[in-house]
């Protein structure tokens, strides 16, 4: 069955697929050094090349992969995921190549032990991940860092369909403000990450980086699996 064999998927209609999320995402606020064309001097090949502190891009642990490679483990027996998020003030911010919901204090996620505060949701578009050699429409990325400077990222991912996804309706109207235009900001209120449904009991799970400049390895993956 198609939907056995996918991350979790939640579906967006296709208007507010297309309306919003149209810049690339990373995990860096300013791209002007680098670019996502491969054919550029300062695309993703040469990104380890630019400057000495971003040489874990020419590393082996770089991410997004398909998910059905060998170092992409599903892991079963984790039952629902260990987090303790809260409502937050929030500020939406269009980096250029993304769009960003930076949280104040919106709880954290706990994995063997150790807690990482959740610190922002970024959105790419079409997905980075893929699973079995396709990819989807929409990717999420929830961002969280430990105490030491460790990151884990629970990634969601979606495709088009025929009903809405609570979250992304909830905040329709505050992400079209920022959409248009790099470093406009605009705060939203109070933003509950708990509204985020991560309702797998299975998850692709494997150490990566992240996903733009500096690359910083060693970043602990969790892919929600319906």
């Amino acid at each position: 069955m198609r939907m056995a064999v996918k991350a979790k998927m939640l579906f967006i209609s296709f208007l507010f697929l297309s309306s919003v999320f149209l810049a690339r995402s990373g995990e860096v606020d300013d791209e002007s050094e680098f670019s996502y064309d491969e054919k550029s001097e300062n695309g993703p090949a040469n990104w380890g090349n630019i400057r000495p502190d971003w040489k874990d891009c020419s590393g082996k642990l770089q991410p997004p992969i398909d998910l059905f490679e060998l170092r992409a483990e599903v892991v079963s027996k984790l039952g629902i995921l260990q987090t303790d998020y809260k409502p937050s003030n929030a500020t939406l911010l269009n980096r250029g190549h993304d769009i960003m919901l930076r949280w104040d204090d919106g709880g954290y996620l706990k994995i063997n032990g150790t807690q990482y505060q959740l610190k922002q949701l970024h959105w790419h578009t079409p997905s980075e991940h893929t699973v079995n050699g396709e990819r989807f429409n929409l990717e999420s990325h929830l961002v969280h860092e430990s105490n030491n400077g460790k990151f884990a990222v629970i990634g969601i991912i979606y495709e088009i369909g025929l009903w809405p996804d609570p979250f992304l309706s909830m905040i329709e109207n505050d992400l079209k403000v920022p959409a248009d235009k790099k470093g406009i900001e605009r705060a939203t209120g109070t933003i509950d990450p708990n509204q985020i449904k991560l309702d797998g009991k299975q998850y692709f799970r494997y150490i990566g980086s992240l996903t733009t400049p500096p690359c910083t390895e060693g970043v602990v993956w969790t892919i929600d699996r319906k």
